[in-house]
């Protein structure tokens, strides 16, 4: 689930090695297990850098306490992890220990990778070893005084940390327990979605309630079987949607941090073992962050501007279009116990997803204090009863983090799929990019759509929007004809445009 902070993220953080390998090698079928439960793990998205070398590490994560960076878990004997034994590798996942007896932060989930079998961490470490060594150091940490004294840490575990293995509770069924592993081990969805104490120690009583992701401005929700703010409204197969594909109509689409944790882990794991994360959750104890004191009656103060910012297409009872526009009433990310994931996604924006219509943000468009108002209108509005929480103050200082494309922040996106990459390469789909213009836009998307459709069948809608508009970006960025806040309008109209043209659905 989401890693950062747990669903960003937790980073397995392991430090460089001195102690020679075991040699005896794995098998192919050991080896592609491990690659799956290094899936599982989220081992992909944390120990790669954009653009980096596979699990050569070297991204830094931003905590409150300063920075870290995830080391080179290849297996490079100098600066990777080419001279661990198995013992060795063991005792990082299960006890957060390195090999040299250095104590790891909890920002690697050891907590909860203790849970994970002996016989997986050694697939793990089997496929890890099947990588091309990438000789690449990693970068010293940045952790301000006096959380960079390591030695402290032995208080910590002293306190909040004990070593263990998962054990199946008889009461509950094979696809519980199996669910259960997941979850408590290699998911480590609690690191994210359960609330922690000021040590940054997960407050076991509030497990999976949801949680601030400290440093990077998300909140992870609310994923117990609480109806109102978890998923106990929600089907098996809504659950096993969502973590497969991002969407679960009439409930989300993935943002912020949990998006990687989907494309890059989730999306990759069997039905099995989805429908087994969603048949856990679905048993787990209900938790609820806020009650009925710390909610508050529906505030008026963002109605104008949500009416006419944002109720074109999200209407004004709030209850979107059903399959194009996702409702805001009943919605758990709007109702979850902090206000951060909707102000950022007011902010960012979202691209398309599986059947929905991208969303432009409004950074560019209205002032920190209209933000706050919008969002406390919407968590309060239609029956949702989520406090009012925002604050000009924290949308300002998101506003700062704010990083997208489709916000104006960020530079023009890559290409993806690489099949819809390469159908927009040719002369004539340049070309076509190239002539767009306000007054032509939807004629000019139609008449690519067909040929791009036919070039990439495999490609779904949401693959199409964002490529398009990812391609197109570039074009009218470079237009001087428009000033920059109109060649941001361009590019969000073109990829409203472009959804109109696929699914016959009239946007503005």
């Amino acid at each position: 689930m989401i890693r950062i902070g747990v669903l960003g993220s937790y980073f397995v953080l392991l430090a460089s090695l001195v102690h020679p390998a075991d040699a005896q090698p794995a098998n192919a079928d050991v080896i592609k297990r491990g690659e799956y439960l290094a899936r599982a793990g989220d081992c992909f998205s944390c120990h790669t850098q954009p653009n980096g070398a596979l699990m050569a590490g070297g991204l830094k994560v931003d905590t409150p306490y300063g920075g870290i960076y995830s080391p080179n878990i290849t297996p490079d004997p100098e600066t990777g992890i080419g001279k661990w034994t198995d013992d060795q590798f063991y005792k990082v996942m299960h006890d957060g220990i390195t090999p040299d007896g250095t104590y790891l932060y909890p920002v690697m989930p050891f907590d909860h990778y203790t849970n994970v079998t002996r016989d997986d961490d050694m697939a793990i470490k089997a496929y890890l070893f099947s990588l091309p060594p990438v000789h690449a150091a990693t970068k010293p940490d940045t952790l301000h005084f006096p959380y960079n004294i390591r030695t402290s840490l032995l208080a910590w575990r002293t306190l909040f940390f004990k070593p263990d293995t998962f054990k199946p509770d008889p009461a509950q069924s094979a696809q519980v327990n199996r669910g259960a592993y997941l979850v408590e081990g290699l998911g480590h969805c609690g690191a994210c979605h359960t609330p922690r104490n000021a040590l940054s120690a997960s407050i076991a009583s509030d497990q999976l309630g949801g949680g601030e992701i400290t440093g990077q401005g998300w909140f992870a929700p609310n994923i117990s079987s609480d109806v109102r703010e978890g998923v106990g409204g929600w089907s098996e197969q809504d659950l096993v949607d969502y973590l497969k594909t991002g969407v679960a109509k009439g409930h989300a689409i993935v943002t912020g941090p949990m998006s990687e944790v989907v494309h890059t882990s989730m999306a990759y794991m069997t039905n099995d073992d989805l429908h087994a994360i969603a048949a856990y959750l679905k048993a787990t104890p209900a938790k609820a962050l806020y009650n009925d004191s710390k909610q508050q009656t529906k505030t008026e103060t963002g109605e104008v501007a949500y009416m006419t910012q944002c109720s074109f297409c999200h209407q004004a009872n709030g209850r979107g279009i059903n399959g194009v526009i996702p409702s805001l009433a009943g919605n758990g990310a709007v109702t979850a116990g902090g206000p951060q994931d909707v102000i950022r996604t007011v902010l960012n924006g979202m691209p398309a997803a599986g059947p929905y219509a991208p969303m432009p943000g409004l950074l560019r468009a209205l002032p920190p204090g209209e933000i706050a108002d919008i969002v406390n209108y919407v968590r309060t509005s239609w029956g949702n009863n989520a406090p009012a929480d925002a604050t000009p103050d924290m949308a300002g200082t998101l506003m700062q983090s704010t990083s997208t494309m489709l916000s104006g922040t960020a530079p023009c996106a890559p290409v993806h799929p690489a099949s819809v990459a390469s159908a927009l390469q040719s002369t004539e789909a340049k070309r076509a990019l190239h002539q767009v213009n306000a007054g032509n836009t939807l004629e000019t998307v139609r008449g690519i759509l067909p040929k791009l459709k036919a070039a990439a069948p495999d490609a779904s809608q949401a693959d199409i929007i964002n490529g398009l508009t990812a391609a197109y970006c570039p074009v009218v960025m470079a237009d001087t004809s428009m000033k920059p806040e109109q060649r941001l309008q361009q590019l969000q109209r073109f990829s409203m445009l472009v959804f109109t043209g696929l699914s016959g659905q009239p946007l503005k």
